[in-house]
Order: structure tokens, then C-alpha cells, then sequence
């Protein structure tokens, strides 16, 4: 097991891993990218931002330093927002330390490049550190209250994926390897996507009916984008496919199905934005999957038309009659 770590992020997975690792009396530093905000934290202990009305665990150390934050570590958790990675990254990379790996546990697609996590670390860093992603149905809250939950760590290395999954994995939390990192990391990035149509279907008032065809018909395109992105078809039928997508999509906690609910509900896109704290990574993701899919030849219709809510270009109701409308189909297309 890895016994030194550094979790670069001060965010709610951030904090979730902290509590996590610290149970086992492993070594534990946080980074913020805000020293305001990491002090904070340290002098409450508690994230009160980003996961209030948890103690953190007493042993949790803070260390805002660039340059040290990271000395002595044996594995690195990348827990920065997606689209933020890349800055993040890009000016930790003079103190990274060769050699250590570094596992994400973000979820999302970066805008510009069209990178998953690993790739935008590994493109910000030209790092020849071993990258693994860490990834699942795991609300953050769950995982502090220490409620039964379960995650996949992938990585090219299965050594390292192993090395992973022990040292993750708790009597409440059990970790599953996999060598598939791409389809991990793509399924993590557009479940946020759909968890935003179910949200609509919920703010609507559509329907059991409706949600349970959406999450079929979302896990399909979900399936295609990562087969065609060199992933494994059985990654998605897991507990980052399926079960990542359903946890997302039917959880009131859930940033991004509460975020299209709001959104099903009439209210607008800036206002159901504003009234959450931490980053709804769907929305951003929503452009970089429709991107992907048609620089792939994907067929993504859901996908698409959350992005044209979003975008405003066509209302609720014109983008389900355009999904009922579409032409009659195979199952298996």
C-alpha cells in the first residue's frame, strides 16, 4: 500500500479521500489552490465550503507550499475540477517529484482539448509518472458518513491499479481494478451529462417511465462514445458504467441531476448555476462529449440536446419530442 500521500484539491472528493486514508493511518497533506481557503479548513476542520457538518479527521495535514507540498509522497490524488486541471497541473509540474504516480478521481472531459484527467495531467506535466484514475458511484457525503460504497481503480500498470485498490479500500469501501482507464474515465465524465436530462425528467414531472428509458438509452450512447474511443464494452456495464450513472441520476444530492431539475422546473441555466456552490461538471462536459462524438461519428442524442437546453436553442419539450420522433430503430443501434 501506498502510506505517503498528497491530495492535490481541497474540494468535497478531496476531502472524502482525506477521511478515507486517514482511517488507516496513512500520511495525508491536502493542497488548496487557495491558501485563504486551505487555512480555513485547517483552522475549522471542517470543510465548510464544499462539505459542511463533517470533522475532519485531526491527523489531515495542510501544506498551500508548491514546492513541498508534495516532498516524500509515494502517490498523488488529483481531485481539481476538470476544467481547472490543466492551470493546476501545469503549475505544479517544477515540483513534482518523478516517478510517483498520481491517481484522478475527476470526472469530466477538458473543453479546449478534449482530454480525460489523466491525459490533461499527462500533457500539463510530460510526466513519466505512472497515472491511474480512480472512479465510481460515490457521493462524497456517503463517504464521509462511511455508508457501504464501492469504486474501480484503473490503470495500464495492474500493479499499480492493485497497489491502489488496497490501499483505498476499507471495511465500508471496497475498490475493484481495472486496466481500462480510458472507459472509466469516459463513463465518470458523461453520466454527469445524462444525470442532467434525468434531472429535467424529474423537474417535469415526466415520469418512472421516461427516467428508466433515459438511463438505458443513455448508458447506449455512453457505450459507444468509449468503444470508440478504444475502451471496453464491460467497463460500462460495471460499477463506473451502470453504476456510477444510476447512483447520479436518482440521488437528490447529485449536483448535476439536481442542477437539470431546476432546469426542468423553468428555472434558467445561469440561475440554477448560481445556486450551487461546488462545480457542475456536466455542463461544461456536455459541450466536450457532443465535440467528441461528432469528431468520432457518434451517434449522442441525448447528449445533444441537454447542450441545446443549455445553449438555449431549443426548449424542453421541442428537444422530447425530437428524441420520441427520431427514426424507429434496433435496440442493439
Amino acid at each position: 500500500m501506498y502510506n505517503n500521500i498528497t491530495i492535490i484539491g481541497d474540494g468535497a472528493m478531496a476531502t472524502a479521500c482525506s477521511s478515507n486514508l486517514c482511517s488507516k493511518g496513512f500520511s495525508v497533506t491536502m493542497w488548496g489552490h487557495s491558501e485563504t481557503q486551505l487555512k480555513e479548513i485547517e483552522k475549522t476542520g471542517e470543510n465548510t465550503l464544499f462539505l459542511p457538518g463533517f470533522k475532519l479527521d485531526p491527523a489531515l495535514k495542510f501544506n498551500a507550499d508548491d514546492a513541498s507540498c508534495m516532498q516524500g509522497a509515494d502517490l498523488i490524488i488529483s481531485a481539481v475540477p476538470c476544467q481547472f486541471c490543466g492551470s493546476v497541473w501545469a503549475r505544479l509540474k517544477p515540483f513534482l517529484p518523478a516517478g510517483v504516480p498520481i491517481v484522478s478521481v475527476t470526472k469530466g472531459i477538458e473543453n479546449e482539448r478534449l482530454l480525460l484527467p489523466t491525459q490533461i495531467i499527462e500533457a500539463e506535466t510530460g510526466s513519466k509518472n505512472p497515472l491511474a484514475t480512480l472512479s465510481g458511484p460515490n457521493i462524497a457525503d456517503e463517504l464521509m458518513r462511511r455508508l457501504p460504497a464501492s469504486a474501480s481503480a484503473a490503470c495500464s500498470d495492474e500493479s499499480i491499479a492493485r497497489r491502489i485498490q488496497q490501499t483505498f479500500t476499507t471495511p465500508w469501501f471496497r475498490v475493484y481494478s481495472s486496466p481500462d482507464i480510458i472507459g472509466v474515465q469516459v463513463a465518470g465524465a458523461s453520466k454527469n451529462v445524462i444525470a442532467i436530462a434525468a434531472g429535467i425528467i424529474d423537474g417535469i414531472g415526466a415520469g418512472d417511465n421516461a427516467k428508466a428509458a433515459l438511463l438505458a438509452r443513455g448508458l447506449a450512447e455512453i457505450t459507444r462514445l468509449g468503444a470508440a474511443m478504444g475502451a471496453d464494452h464491460d467497463t460500462f456495464a460495471g460499477l463506473t458504467g451502470l453504476g456510477d450513472l444510476v447512483t447520479t441520476c436518482i440521488s437528490p444530492k447529485g449536483r448535476n441531476r439536481s442542477f437539470g431539475e431546476k432546469l426542468g422546473r423553468g428555472m434558467a441555466v445561469s440561475e440554477a448555476l448560481a445556486e450551487t456552490n461546488s462545480v457542475v461538471e456536466g455542463v461544461s462536459t456536455c459541450d466536450s462529449v457532443v465535440a467528441l462524438a461528432g469528431k468520432l461519428g457518434v451517434e449522442m442524442p441525448i447528449a445533444a440536446g441537454v447542450q441545446s437546453v443549455i445553449k438555449g436553442e431549443m426548449s424542453v419539450d421541442e428537444v422530447i419530442a425530437s428524441l420520441m420522433s427520431r427514426e424507429l430503430k434496433s435496440e442493439k443501434n
